[in-house]
């Protein structure tokens, strides 16, 4: 009787598993569709061949179906069909809403002054609230109406303080109420797209809505990084931390969609970098473009999906290592609420091997810090940054930060002179940097300083015979700390022609309480874990070799996906380790100490 008592208990746990996906151990997968593929499945042959054409490459946890996107709405016989369909499949099946007037036309999203449109947005959310415990809005909970009516209410505030309290209300208002009205259980999560630092203006509340949602989701789509948006590859990382940093436990997931897949591995990176943030759940954007069927000789077509393909083996990858790795970490940078100032950078550093972690409150704690130009808008930042120094802190802070708080107290730390002219330099001194140069010109900012009150660690030759300069990385003592002004080049993307012994330079300073840095050339980005793994990858067009530098207490690292172990070399109080890596490329491995015999 025991024993059947087991078997049935162990049934009763795998169909709740089954139920509830968890087909991976680290993560769940998602299907998003839009309402115009939750409409289409009102064909059943329709739908069971796209199902078909990714469900034999890939194990699907959830589906998204979205009920409205510009204006379009599903009827309730069709969402009743595609919900029992995906149940009866084995999954999880939750809404989707996309606050859309017409996405064609430069994304127009509703006027919330406009009485009709908050009608609709109104019953929208309650339908798709009776019909789902949990709903996500993708994208567009943003404004870019400029009407009339959004003009009078306007007044004389800027756009961006109006945009904010209008969203505010509408969150509450529109949907929060609406919803928890008609289906109290109901979870309301925001998708919050990739371009952070531009959310305010259109009236994205980074410091209320993760506050008034049950939950956030993360767009971690970087597709090209030559297209319009110019978001770097390490950007899917760095946002997912950047969103776990707003709402700790309640960032869902991460989401990605077909974009950059005429690169090669550039959506399956854009999977695995989402995952080493540690996403809790991936949600592949959409049912219908995911879809690519085959054909054969005789013309007909068979079901089936690259994407999905392409997908599947690195679902499998991951998920064997995923559970391994500790809580990722990274040089706390700060960026505090409706801040804005040379936008993403941190993806920047990120790919020049400086492992980030982007908060949005002041990170006293850390010993290094790294505060870049939107650091000005908190109001009592230098304060902040005495404070830390006085405890004997480092303070690396950016050239477009000291730019922005000359004149406001920063002069009260260190004397130094953003000049506002703009110079080239082609070669590079410092300690170890003999024959530090480049091809062609980098323009970067002039900074003056006085010496001896401030040192360059890092200089930029500014004239061909030498005889001027000005500082990449320059260091002055205040109290018991260090402040350490980082120079940025006009156009970001130049720090990736910083030569290889520059960049070291620089990761030495900011990274310095890492247990392992990176020396290699730009474009390998570093990802750290707290338990002594990290992950090291090349985005680079050409074979490089990474070295490795660990803590002394680190003599061994291993290959967490093969076992290979590397012996590394002892300098100083440090142990260094090379890897080469081809494009596209990435290790795992465990740091381990050498064993100890009693």
């Amino acid at each position: 009787m025991l024993h059947f008592r087991l078997a049935i208990l162990a049934l009763i746990t795998a169909v709740a598993l089954i139920a509830g996906g968890n087909n991976y151990k680290n993560f769940d997968v998602a299907l998003y569709a839009r309402v115009y593929e939750t409409q289409n499945m009102k064909d059943p042959a329709w739908l069971e061949s796209r199902w078909e054409a990714v469900s034999k490459h890939m194990k699907v946890d959830k589906i998204y179906l979205e009920t409205h996107r510009d204006t379009v709405v599903v009827d309730q016989a069709t969402l009743d069909q595609a919900k029992k369909f995906f149940r009866d499949k084995g999954l999880k099946v939750a809404g989707g809403i996309t606050i859309t007037i017409n996405e064609r036309n430069q994304f127009e999203t509703y006027c919330y002054s406009n009485p009709e449109h908050r009608r609709m947005l109104k019953e929208v959310v309650e339908f798709t609230a009776r019909n789902f415990d949990e709903i996500i809005l993708d994208d567009f909970f943003f404004t870019d109406c400029k009407a009339d009516s959004d003009i009078a209410a306007k007044g004389k505030r800027s756009w961006t303080e109006f945009r904010l309290a209008q969203l505010n209300e509408a969150a509450q208002s529109l949907i929060i109420k609406p919803a928890k009205a008609v289906n109290p259980k109901v979870k309301i999560v925001i998708k919050y797209p990739n371009w952070y630092d531009h959310f305010q203006n259109l009236g994205f509340n980074l410091e209320t809505g993760p506050k008034f949602f049950d939950g956030i989701y993360t767009g971690t789509e970087t597709r090209d990084p030559a297209g319009n948006q110019h978001l770097q590859q390490y950007h899917g990382y760095s946002i997912m931390r950047f969103f776990e940093n707003l709402k700790p436990g309640g960032n869902g997931g991460g989401w990605v969609d077909q974009g950059g897949m005429n690169l090669p591995n550039r959506f399956e990176e854009q999977i695995w970098l989402t995952l080493f943030a540690k996403a809790r759940e991936i949600t592949i954007f959409n049912i219908g473009a995911i879809y690519s069927p085959t054909k054969n000789p005789d013309g007909t077509t068979v079901p089936d999906s690259r994407a999905a393909r392409l997908a599947g083996p690195v679902f499998e990858r991951v998920d064997k290592f995923l559970g391994q790795l500790g809580n990722p970490i990274g040089v706390k940078t700060y960026k505090p609420f409706h801040s804005y100032g040379e936008d993403h950078l941190p993806s920047y550093l990120g790919m020049i091997g400086i492992p980030m972690d982007i908060v949005p409150t002041f990170p006293e704690d850390a010993n290094t810090i790294l505060l870049t130009e939107q650091a000005r808008f908190d109001p009592h930042i230098v304060d902040k940054i005495k404070k830390q120094l006085t405890s004997g802190k480092w303070v690396v802070i950016t050239s477009g930060l000291l730019k922005a708080l000359q004149g406001k107290g920063i002069e009260d730390i260190i004397e130094l002179e953003y000049t506002g002219r703009t110079v080239a330099t082609r070669e590079f001194s410092g300690w170890g940097l003999r024959g530090a140069t480049v091809e062609s010109d980098i323009l970067i900012p002039e900074i003056r300083y006085f010496t001896n009150d401030s040192w360059e660690i890092v200089s930029a030759f500014t004239s061909p015979n030498r005889t001027s300069g000005t500082p990449i990385l320059l260091s002055g003592k205040y109290s018991k700390g260090v402040l350490y002004v980082l120079t940025i080049p006009q156009a970001q993307g130049e720090l990736y022609r910083y030569p290889q012994s520059v960049l070291r330079a620089i990761r030495n300073v900011l990274a310095r309480d890492m247990y392992v840095r990176l020396d290699a050339p730009s474009m390998v980005s570093l990802f750290v874990y707290d338990n002594d793994k990290f992950i090291v990858e090349s985005f680079a067009e050409k074979p490089v070799v990474a070295r490795l530098i660990t803590d002394k207490r680190i003599t061994r690292l291993r290959d967490v996906e093969t076992g290979q172990e590397l012996t590394g070399k002892t300098q100083g109080n440090m142990t260094v380790f090379e890897t080469p890596l081809t494009s596209g490329t990435f290790r795992v491995f465990s740091a381990e100490e050498r064993v100890r015999c009693s």
